[in-house]
């Protein structure tokens, strides 16, 4: 091996390992090395089918040389050779999103089977719409399983279509993952539900899969698996059903004796899963991933054995390009004059003019994440942090791009700096990492001076326990440090931090939220927000109140002889006195008469501006002397102080399901004239330069520089940033980034008990394999799913893809009529046009399409039988559509109607499914009991419970449904509703009706309603139920995942990690929930046939509870009492 200068740096740096890792990876293909991280396979006679990289190949089942058979920049996945050999059917991304096509094994053009428009882009724990599964077993049609009749992305059906075309057919399951129909075509073994995808190995919650058998036909069906684990990937051949199972501990395969009922381990794998196995039914032999690789077992002998497959890919994904990182900027800060903006974007720090002059990349530094650069104070240098060591440290640069970056801080495992911020001097860094440390670093300059050796100190200030929201501020002589900490009540408290003495010292009271606190330049004041005067909003729907726009600006008086920063103004008149007069007593401006003077800033301080009392605190009584900037109370989240001017950022109040009406917005108030002007709306971020007189804003992706006092605005143009990017390199930073964020962000720090080390050291060999950013996914989906947890997820990165379709649609579904040739409307699902979102185009005024009615055309292109009628709805293009329809098939009587579709059906789908279920609850109560359906616990969940829940509050008992509830974070707000209980009645005289106090309480009975779908925040609102006593729980054992996640910085390419930092205890201290979920009181299946003969055996069930209760306690409201009599 040649140690070139590259490597030779990387040791220097101490990363010799990585860097080592990444410059050898590309050659990994020219060593002879079997290609790993083959996806998706199957095999047919002498033949495999697979994807790598995005493309789909074929093989020997001996091994050697594949050769390719799609090539497109969509994915293409799930090959399934059909029972003959000749043709392979697989998913697709060739027009934007997934279809079954189907392609001859020998080559040639694929052919689209299926158009109606397919979900997503969906995250990788969710798969793929369209996911082909295999053939019918004569050949004749494509098994896949798609969302298109779903509202929820678990709510999963799988179809049948035609190889000749035509709309695909449902099979009778309600809901089913991944199947496979019986030699004879008569049954279907599936898993009711579908997790295929899930970053979660050894799960054990209510939605581990098992296998049922279904008779097409009768609908009779059986269940043939029961284990606290996961059953899945049936492959029926002969009277066996072939499955994967990780009842062990790692996915390994097993049959299914059908005729008794017995079950076999087939393989024993501990470490690798056996993963997506597929059967060449004629052969009896069935192909798997393991590692990365592919084996074939064989039945007959019991035995696997690998093959070796070289992809001779040409690596387009992996070649090394110069790409704009303008889309992927992750922090900026301002030089001292505001000259030249620096930025991080794409893992490497800019250097910006403002107008003129080169933009410099100042770090050049594809393998690591250099990010949140901070300009000092003198301009001579950049801080920022990076993770070119391994570890995440804060590194400093000339800002002329001159000399190597120089490392500050060294040894910080499992330290993640944050919010880097110079001293006046520039020979200090505050920040705060992950844990909520707040610190100082040395950072003077050493260059030049050989005896300033050794690691830099570090001060560590105080601790924020909170997981977000600390600010800080320096004062204008870098002596104190104001703080922002968190306490106890989750409120924050300023402090102030001496750095000389070391001592911190508590400024305000925990008895309110004060946060955001900035010096003045001058150093008299100590501006901060908080929450401490409040005039809340009241409720439309109930007596109750929210805070919005309460937040205050306040202004500290930091000595005791320093004057009210805004004392009474008295216009006086100006004498102008001889000079042998001297001066006036008092002059107009500029001087309270007293020999003090009020400098540009508003400050006051003695006439000999004494700079030593610059950073002079009395802390005794600092927290009494207090002013209210004269500024309305708001929404403030950003103050800045300027010279004679307070910046301050203002927002709208937060919303579930949609924005604010008010945009974030910067102000730039006058201290001396007392006024505020506005300086730009709509930002998503600033910085204040060095002098404080610019102002750097984020606008939309663009930035620009404005005056504090206002003006025109410049635009900084990013054109320049641009990296040379080498995915080899950035691939192996974000792998070893994301097992970092794991390793300090994990909410047990313990990792559950697995050796976090040894599994990156299992998977990190498979990077010299990555053909393709999904790749990169999976492989990190696999590392993390080792930790046997919820909501660890990973998702997106930079990888092209074709835009999705708009497709139009029409909140209908179509049959074709085969006597008379023509399709017409099979079902249109009625809406609720009142309300955009339940809007079904058909069912408008004047648009007079019912069902039955006969499509001829759309857009003036014939619907003809060979036709599928989603193929004309998918190149409709936006706007009103035009339908050629008549009520009989004979075209002479047809008319032209214009339609405004819609881009998705989800809301109606989903609406026809709870107006079934209240329909359901009304006829089998008798109109006594309520009903309503809570979809997730975030926006659609609390828009649902607040359409539907007061309307039902007099109703004598309520069914509460939280199947398929895919959870959010407003539980709580549900919960405490649902547990109030009347404490006053209220008569009044020419009223029959009686209100209850506290309003809005439900007084009747109350059942809930859970199933293997009811997910996070769902878990948590089922436990609630039941620990608050609201009633008994009914249905299927929950998901069980509750360890909560918060939004962190992006990947370098724009990727995401969620890492688990949250899980939950009972009250009594002990975890709840995770990995199991919450069990029924009383359980309840829905078989299909039930659900298909319109039947909903959960819900009937919780219905005769109801009944049972309202007959032993009918919890009815009493009547108005007996006037009372008051005459003695």
């Amino acid at each position: 091996m040649t140690v070139t200068p590259q490597i030779q740096r990387a040791m220097r740096c101490g990363v010799a390992l990585l860097a080592l890792a990444s410059i050898l990876t590309p050659s990994l293909a020219q060593t002879g090395e079997p290609t790993r991280l083959l996806r998706f396979p199957d095999l047919s006679g002498d033949r495999i089918a697979f994807t790598y990289a995005g493309d789909i190949w074929l093989a020997s089942t001996d091994g050697g040389t594949a050769t390719r058979l799609t090539s497109h920049p969509g994915l293409e996945l799930f090959a399934k050779f059909s029972p003959d050999g000749q043709w392979i059917a697989f998913t697709g991304q060739y027009d934007g999103d997934e279809q079954v096509y189907v392609v001859p094994t020998a080559g040639g053009a694929p052919r689209q089977l299926t158009f109606y428009p397919a979900a997503g882009p969906l995250a990788p724990r969710w798969g793929y719409d369209y996911q082909v599964y295999g053939w019918s077993p004569d050949g004749s049609e494509v098994l896949f399983r798609s969302l298109r009749d779903g509202w929820d992305l678990g709510d999963t059906k799988l179809f049948l279509v035609d190889v000749s075309g035509g709309l695909p057919r449902a099979l009778p399951m309600p809901e089913s993952g991944g199947g496979d129909l019986s030699p004879d075509g008569k049954r279907v073994v599936y898993s009711p539900v579908t997790r295929d995808f899930r970053h979660w190995k050894r799960y054990e919650g209510g939605w581990a899969q098992d296998l049922w058998i279904l008779d097409i036909d009768s609908l009779e069906s059986i269940q043939v698996t029961n284990h606290k684990r996961s059953d899945r990937d049936p492959m029926w051949i002969g009277d066996t059903i072939y499955f994967s199972s990780d009842r062990d501990g790692t996915l390994n395969l097993y049959a299914y004796d059908t005729a008794s009922g017995d079950i076999e381990q087939l393989t024993n794998e501990d470490q690798w899963d056996v993963r997506w196995p597929s059967a060449d039914k004629a052969n009896r032999r069935i192909v798997y991933e393991k590692a990365g690789s592919l084996e074939v077992f064989d039945l007959a002998s019991g035995s696997a054995r690998p093959v070796p497959i070289h992809v001779p890919t040409d690596q387009l994904a992996r070649r090394p390009s110069r790409v704009s990182a303008a889309n992927r900027v992750s922090g900026y800060s301002l030089s001292p004059k505001a000259k030249r903006a620096a930025f991080s974007a794409r893992g490497d720090i800019f250097s910006v003019p403002i107008e003129h002059g080169p933009t410099r990349n100042l770090t050049h530094s594809s393998g690591a994440n250099d990010r949140d650069p901070a300009w000092s104070p003198d301009g001579r240098r950049i801080a920022f942090t990076s993770d070119r060591s391994g570890e995440t440290e804060i590194w400093v640069v000339a800002q002329d791009g001159g000399g190597e970056p120089v490392q500050l801080t060294e040894g910080s495992v499992g330290r993640h700096y944050n919010n880097l911020l110079w001293s006046p001097g520039s020979d200090l860094i505050a920040f705060i990492d992950q844990q909520g440390r707040l610190g100082i670093v040395d950072a003077g300059d050493r260059s030049g001076d050989d005896t300033a050796t050794g690691p830099r100190e570090i001060i560590e200030v105080a601790d924020d326990s909170r997981p977000f929201g600390t600010s800080y501020d320096w004062s204008p002589n870098g002596d104190f440090l104001a703080v922002e900490l968190g306490d106890e009540n989750t409120f924050g408290s300023i402090h102030l931090f001496e750095v000389e003495s070391r001592t911190l010292t508590r400024v305000t009271s925990e008895l309110w939220n004060d946060f955001f606190p900035v010096f003045a330049p001058g150093g008299d004041y100590l501006y901060f927000l908080s929450d401490r005067q409040f005039q809340p909003q009241i409720g439309s729907f109930e007596y109750n109140y929210a805070a919005d726009r309460e937040t205050y600006i306040y202004a500290l008086a930091l000595r005791e002889d320093t004057a009210h920063p805004f004392p009474p103004r008295s216009d006086e008149v100006e004498v102008e006195e001889d000079e042998e007069d001297g001066d006036a007593e008092g002059e107009e401006d500029g001087d309270d008469g007293k020999g003090q003077e009020s400098d540009d800033n508003g400050e006051s301080r003695d006439s000999d501006d004494d700079e030593k009392d610059r950073d002079r605190i009395d802390l005794d009584g600092l927290a009494q002397r207090v002013a209210r900037v004269p500024v309305d109370a708001d929404n403030y989240f950003g103050l800045g102080a300027a010279e004679g001017k307070l910046l301050y950022v203002r927002g709208g109040a937060g919303y579930l399901g949609r924005s604010s009406d008010v945009q974030t917005e910067v102000f730039s108030y006058d201290l001396k004239a007392r006024e505020s002007k506005s300086l730009a709306r709509g930002i998503g971020g600033l910085v204040l330069s060095g002098d404080r007189k610019k102002l750097l804003v984020s606008e939309r992706g663009s930035f620009r520089l404005l005056d504090v006092s206002g003006g025109e605005a410049k635009t900084l143009s990013l054109a320049g940033l641009t990296v040379d990017r080498v995915p080899a390199d950035e691939w192996a930073q974000i792998f070893d980034e994301v097992w970092r964020r794991f390793r300090d962000f994990f909410y047990a720090p313990n990792m559950h008990g697995y050796d976090w080390e040894a599994l990156r050291e299992q998977y990190r060999p498979l990077l010299a394999h990555v053909g393709h950013r999904s790749d990169l996914n999976y492989l990190m989906s696999e590392m993390v799913a080792e930790l046997n947890v919820s909501h660890a997820y990973v998702s997106g990165g930079d990888y092209e893809a074709p835009d999705r379709p708009r497709a139009a649609l029409l909140g209908a579904r179509f049959e074709l009529d085969g006597d008379a040739g023509h399709y017409r409307i099979a079902r249109i699902f009625e809406g609720q046009n009142e309300e955009p979102r339940y809007r079904s185009p058909l069912t408008e005024i004047g648009v007079g399409v019912d069902a039955g009615d006969y499509v001829f055309a759309i857009q003036g292109r014939a619907l003809t039988p060979d036709t599928n009628p989603f193929q004309l709805l998918r190149e409709a293009g936006r706007g009103p559509l035009e339908l050629t329809v008549g009520s009989s098939p004979e075209r002479g009587e047809a008319r032209n109607v214009l339609v405004d579709p819609i881009a998705s059906e989800d809301a109606l789908i989903y609406l026809a499914w709870t107006e079934r279920s209240r329909r359901i609850v009304e006829e089998l109560g008798g109109g006594r009991i309520g009903y309503l359906h809570i979809p997730d616990m975030s926006a659609s969940g609390i828009r649902e419970w607040i359409k539907w829940y007061y309307g039902q509050v007099r109703k004598d008992a309520m069914v509460v449904d939280v199947r398929s509830n895919g959870g959010g974070n407003v539980s709580p707000m549900i919960i405490e509703r649902l547990r109030r209980e009347t404490l006053m009645l209220d008569f009044e005289r020419n009223r029959d009706s009686v209100d209850t106090s506290p309003g809005g309480v439900f007084h009747g009975h109350l059942v809930c309603v859970i199933d293997e779908d009811t997910a996070s925040d769902g878990d948590q609102f089922a436990y609630q139920f039941r620990r608050a006593g609201l009633g008994p729980i009914v249905g299927k054992r929950s998901w069980g995942g509750v360890v909560g996640i918060y939004g962190r910085a992006p990947l370098i390419d724009g990727g995401s990690v969620n890492v688990p930092e949250a899980g939950s205890a009972d009250p009594e201290g002990n975890w709840v929930i995770e990995g199991y979920g919450v069990d029924p009181d009383i359980e309840v299946t829905n078989l299909p046939r039930d659900i298909l003969e319109g039947r909903d055996p959960q819900l009937a069930k919780a219905v005769e509870l109801l009944l049972e209760k309202l007959a032993e306690d009918p919890r009815t409201l009493p009547g108005r009492p007996a006037d009372p009599i008051k005459t003695p």
